[in-house]
């Protein structure tokens, strides 16, 4: 097994970097979603370091203006993967994630109950690395062997109206069949 009990995962390419920002699922709870999202702090900006340090409660919400409406904010996920395709795990996957806030889509609600929330180090306006998908399809290949993952959403798709992410760049081409949101992996 590549997952230790709380579900951190144990492989030389995945940064340990545990978040305080995260609770238990709810008893006998199924893992068999991934919600995909894309994050960039500032917007459209490229280095993880102010990512990491909003999900650990360190930001300084006075190094960019757009930081301010982030005061306060008590966000995770379970994952970030970096451009490079560098990976860094901030909840072990036995713990809910604070990442897909008020959500609900195909007959569910709440999806940090049951999901595993990956962020991709980019913006909605413009494309991923090939670096990136290929470590996204890789982590989903690892989880599947310890979890019972069965479906794939966009961020956009659960919170709509709320949220774009990860947005018209991510191509779900070998993450999810073209029709359902079935993994395809």
């Amino acid at each position: 097994m590549w997952f230790d009990d709380d579900g951190w995962l144990k492989h030389d390419w995945v940064q340990r970097q545990p978040s305080p920002n995260y609770d238990t699922r709810p008893l006998g709870t199924r893992i068999d979603t991934v919600v995909v999202h894309c994050i960039s702090l500032p917007e459209r900006g490229r280095s993880r370091q102010f990512i990491e340090d909003l999900f650990l409660n360190r930001l300084d919400t006075s190094a960019h203006p757009s930081f301010a409406e982030l005061q306060g904010l008590h966000v995770s996920s379970h994952f970030l993967i970096d451009r490079d395709g560098s990976v860094v795990q901030f909840v072990g996957c036995e713990n809910r994630a604070w990442h897909a806030g008020v959500s609900s889509g195909f007959g569910r609600t709440n999806f940090n109950h049951f999901s595993v929330g990956i962020e991709l180090l980019g913006d909605v306006y413009s494309p991923f690395e090939v670096t990136q998908i290929q470590r996204l399809k890789q982590l989903i290949v690892e989880l599947k062997k310890s979890y019972p993952l069965r479906y794939a959403a966009a961020h956009s798709e659960i919170a709509p109206g709320r949220k774009t992410d990860p947005g018209p760049f991510f191509d779900w081409k070998g993450i999810r069949k073209s029709t359902t949101y079935e993994l395809d992996l």
